[in-house]
């Protein structure tokens, strides 16, 4: 589906120079002299790789609809990621740095939506929130319960989290996977 360069917006995957790109950050500029553009901040779906490019509103770029499908993780057999099918029960394997930093907040049976583009995996998206336990950070030190500072903590997948200072080892707390940070103490 072509769209014209300035309807590209965040998310967005796009045909660009032979390969597929995710629109990260757009900006609509509209210079005092000459026409108005699109700077966008592209993400290469395959090697990782940035490029910022400007797009002009007579422009059209190629909008590619990619196929996402439920799965649940299975396990790591070295370099790749076993995910399950959940309505075909068809297994398949990504590799570990599709999904980068994010990997720490994997665990096993955890629903999973991959996105595919002509049946090969692009991209994995992780639930927003996950559930942790801190294993380790320094004790709790009285009085300072109404302070707005945190204190360095270990999560039992090995991820290093701000936490408030209230909070000691062995709590269980709500991460956010795609800012890695804190969000609320876990019922």
């Amino acid at each position: 589906m072509k769209i014209n360069g300035n309807e590209i917006r965040p998310g967005n995957v796009v045909q660009h120079q032979g390969g597929l790109w995710v629109a990260v950050k757009t900006n609509a500029v509209k210079p005092g002299k000459g026409p108005a553009y699109a700077q966008v901040e592209l993400k290469n779906l395959e090697t990782g790789s940035k490029l910022n490019e400007r797009f002009r509103a007579s422009e059209t770029v190629e909008r590619v609809r990619l196929e996402q499908k439920d799965h649940t993780y299975l396990y790591a057999e070295g370099d790749l990621l076993v995910f399950m099918d959940t309505e075909s029960y068809e297994q398949i394997t990504i590799p570990k740095d599709l999904i980068g930093e994010r990997i720490a907040f994997l665990q096993d049976g955890m629903a999973v939506v991959v996105d595919s583009h002509e049946g090969r995996a692009i991209g994995v998206q992780m639930p927003e929130q996950v559930t942790l336990e801190v294993v380790e950070t320094e004790p709790t030190v009285k009085g300072q319960t109404a302070s707005s500072s945190y204190k360095p903590a270990i999560a039992d997948n090995g991820v290093r989290i701000m936490i408030p200072p209230y909070m000691s080892s062995g709590e269980k707390i709500i991460v956010n996977t795609t800012t890695l940070e804190y969000v609320k103490r876990a019922d």
